[in-house]
């Protein structure tokens, strides 16, 4: 089975997954934006019994308009952020494609809220739906 390994930036907290994931999407929220400092982020998803996480880590929870919640878990030495749980979706952790060791492994499927991407971004790949 597949194991790949992903980190916060100073490698103190670490994150282990067997598999495939069950998603990999990249995001054009300004949530996501704000999360990675780019125009846009990318991740991806596994169940939460193929995921090992090490180290100390914080948490904290942002609660939307909608009524959901994500809770981020990061290190509190770096702040970089490992994993995150939607109350959506409870039972599978997220994680950031840029805090695996090799990142290039994951393709995105989705492409969710189009509607604030920037005009000078193309998600490309014929499986990609494109969502707003």
């Amino acid at each position: 089975m597949i194991e790949r390994r992903a980190s916060c930036r100073c490698g103190q907290l670490t994150a282990t997954v067997t598999g495939e994931p069950v998603r990999t999407s990249v995001c054009h929220c300004l949530h996501c934006k704000k999360r990675s400092g780019s125009a846009f982020a990318t991740q991806a998803r596994w169940p939460l019994d193929r995921v090992v996480v090490s180290g100390a880590e914080r948490s904290w929870t942002k609660h939307n308009d909608s009524g959901t919640s994500a809770t981020f878990r990061f290190c509190p030495e770096c702040g970089s952020d490992i994993a995150y749980v939607l109350s959506s979706d409870p039972e599978v952790l997220a994680m950031p494609v840029g805090a695996f060791d090799d990142p290039f492994f994951a393709q995105p499927v989705y492409s969710v809220f189009e509607d604030r991407k920037h005009p000078w971004v193309a998600i490309l790949g014929e499986q990609v739906d494109h969502l707003d």
